[in-house]
């Protein structure tokens, strides 16, 4: 593909990702003009937002088999569709009923756009461009962070219908181009499609969704006994054994079980599932900011501002050096990072400028692992065929170790007390945690073993 091309896609795939990343970062404002709308009770609020989260754990796995499929121009299309029409009845919504139901349709359609767009720059960028690509699409995140509150700040002055009315023009952009640019081939031969593969995976995510957003983290002991979470963790776990098992006597998985033959691989879905819990944990800095510096919640956020902006910034350099100096040495430097970002909050006695500091090394921890280097690993480890559903795979173990991160800290930070002491002790954990996926990192292949790979599929 000609470079003006594969431009014009990139720019496609960057404000897809952008599309469905600004929705969860502007949704918040929304909320409580919602709740007033509505009469919502904090419980249906609560699941205003989870339900998006649920849906699009669900839908990941789905959409990108189906890309593997029938093409990644038609399943792109159908999730930017899905993610319109969920908007749609958002602001048609008579009932809190219709709103869950838009939520939900959002979230599956949203399920489908990151992994799909990973795979189409495996499919059309020459290997030497791919790091560049995938960081630009990991810097979407940080900028929607960024821009997501100061637009939805602007359109709630009009009203909360405008935040979800704005998806449908850039939605109908997005159609016509991924019509005009994408790649329309498919599977060259269509197997039976894996059902029972994909009814015992959603419903195993939907469970561990479900329970954890049940579990009461100012409780943990007396949540994990309760009827709203332990029948969901043992339905999970009783679901998972029978996925694996219909896996492995389909003649089409939806997660094929010879991905995790490659070791390289299995290295990368626990290291993307401990980031994401470190990720998910550090939701609570802006809490530990308040407690320890006595700031106020909105002055706690602005603090954060500083980490999001060397993520945005360090994400697309990430992917530029990434060819050239290899996966291992980038996850690790950025594992070294974290760890050290995270350590900051966790030892020391909290002032201002510590903590300005802690995030910002953080964020470029971050960079160097949430964008361009565990997609990148994946997709020199599958095979064309199977791209899209190898970064779906990739997506769900980050989403996983999301859902679990918040209720780890939550419920840690809870047994010690709360404030300084707990927020502390809870980040000791994740510092933890970071520390042995640090030293998993260096079982990942050497640059040169990476080079090897990135030619025997082809570049």
């Amino acid at each position: 593909m000609e470079p003006a091309k594969l431009n014009k896609v990139l720019a496609l795939l960057f404000v897809g990702v952008l599309m469905g990343a600004l929705d969860l970062a502007i949704v918040g404002p929304a909320l409580p003009a919602m709740q007033s709308d509505f009469d919502m009770n904090n419980r249906q609020l609560s699941w205003l937002f989870n339900i998006y989260v649920l849906f699009q754990l669900v839908g990941t796995p789905l959409l990108a088999k189906m890309s593997d499929r029938y093409g990644r121009r038609a399943i792109y299309m159908i999730s930017v569709s899905g993610f319109a029409a969920g908007s749609l009845l958002l602001v048609m919504s008579p009932t809190v009923e219709f709103l869950m139901a838009g939520r939900a349709i959002q979230g599956f359609g949203a399920g489908g756009i990151f992994p799909v767009a990973a795979a189409i720059i495996g499919d059309t960028f020459p290997v030497e461009k791919r790091g560049g690509a995938l960081g630009l699409m990991g810097a979407v995140f940080g900028l929607a962070f960024l821009v997501g509150p100061v637009l939805g700040g602007i359109l709630l002055q009009f009203s909360w219908h405008w935040l979800f009315l704005i998806n449908l023009p850039i939605a109908a952009v997005l159609l016509f181009f991924a019509w005009r640019l994408l790649p329309t081939a498919g599977a060259e031969e269509l197997k039976p499609f894996d059902w029972r593969g994909a009814l015992s995976l959603s419903a195993a995510l939907a469970s561990l969704a479900v329970a954890v957003t049940n579990f009461d983290s100012s409780a943990p002991a007396a949540s994990l006994r309760s009827v709203s979470v332990w029948p969901w963790l043992v339905l999970m776990a009783l679901l998972l054994p029978i996925f694996w098992r219909v896996e492995n006597r389909a003649t089409d998985p939806i997660v094929k079980p010879g991905f995790f033959r490659s070791g390289q691989i299995r290295l990368t879905m626990i290291i993307a599932a401990g980031i994401g819990t470190v990720e998910s944990g550090s939701v609570f800095f802006p809490a530990l900011a308040v407690a320890g510096l006595g700031v106020t919640e909105s002055t706690a956020a602005w603090l954060m501002l500083p980490s999001v902006l060397a993520m945005t910034i360090a994400s697309p350099l990430v992917g530029r050096i990434l060819h050239r100096v290899g996966s291992r040495l980038i996850v690790q430097l950025g594992l070294v990072c974290v760890l050290a970002g995270v350590l900051i909050y966790a030892l020391t006695e909290l002032t201002t400028a510590l903590f300005i500091i802690g995030g910002i090394i953080g964020g470029f921890g971050l960079a160097g692992l949430l964008g361009a280097p565990l997609r990148y690993i994946v997709l020199n480890e599958a095979g064309p065929g199977d791209r899209a559903a190898a970064q779906g795979l990739l997506t769900v173990f980050l989403a996983v170790g999301q859902l679990l991160g918040a209720a780890i800290v939550g419920g840690v930070a809870a047994s010690r007390g709360g404030g300084v002491v707990g927020y502390q002790s809870s980040f000791l954990v994740l510092a933890t945690l970071t520390g042995v996926i640090l030293l998993v990192a260096f079982l990942l292949k050497s640059q040169r073993e990476e080079r090897t790979e990135e030619q025997n599929h082809g570049g």
